[in-house]
C-alpha cells in the first residue's frame, strides 16, 4: 500500500484537497481509504493561512519515481508553482507528500522512503493513524503508532 499526505494553505482548501484525491484516483490509482482532514498550523514557516491536511491510502502499479512524478504533475494542475521559495517552504494550494510505498527504503536525491520528517509532523502522522493504525515503519520494523508513542515519551 502507498500512503500519500496531502495539504493546502491557499484557496479553498477542501476543494483543492477533494480535486487532489480526484486526481489520484484517476493518475495514481485506486483510492483505498482517507483519512479525515484536520486543521493544522504552518510547519516550517510562518504564514497566517492554517492547512488542511489528510493522508490517503492508494494501490497503485507505479514505479515509487513515476508515483513522485505523477505527484508533482498533480499539484501542477492544481496550481502549485514552487516546491519551496529561496529554499524556504511557503504558502500552497497543494502539497502531496508520498509518505510510504508498501516496505520500500528508497534514499535518492529525489526521492527518501519512508519521507524523513515522517514521525516529526503530526499533521501526518496523525491521520495516517487514523486510516493505517498498524502499518508498519519500514526503517525501524515496528508500527508507526508504535513510534509515535514513544516519540511522545522521549
Amino acid at each position: 500500500m502507498t500512503y500519500l499526505g496531502l495539504g493546502s494553505n491557499q484557496g479553498d482548501r477542501q476543494f483543492l484537497l477533494e480535486q487532489a484525491i480526484a486526481l489520484i484516483a484517476v493518475q495514481v490509482g485506486s483510492v483505498v481509504k482517507c483519512s479525515s482532514f484536520i486543521e493544522t498550523e504552518p510547519w516550517g514557516f510562518a504564514s497566517d493561512h492554517k492547512f488542511l491536511n489528510a493522508v490517503v491510502a492508494v494501490e497503485t502499479t507505479l514505479t515509487p519515481h513515476r508515483l513522485l512524478d505523477a505527484t508533482q504533475r498533480i499539484e501542477r494542475q492544481l496550481g502549485r508553482r514552487h516546491k519551496t521559495i529561496n529554499g524556504q517552504y511557503a504558502d500552497r494550494p497543494i502539497d502531496i507528500d508520498v509518505l510510504l510505498i508498501d516496505d520500500h527504503i528508497i534514499r535518492r536525491p529525489r526521492l527518501t522512503i519512508p519521507h524523513p520528517l515522517l514521525l516529526e509532523r503530526e499533521f501526518v502522522w496523525r491521520p495516517l493513524l487514523e486510516i493505517a493504525p498498524d502499518v508498519i515503519h519500514p526503517v525501524f520494523d515496528i508500527p508507526v503508532a508504535q513510534l509515535v508513542k514513544m516519540k511522545k515519551e522521549e
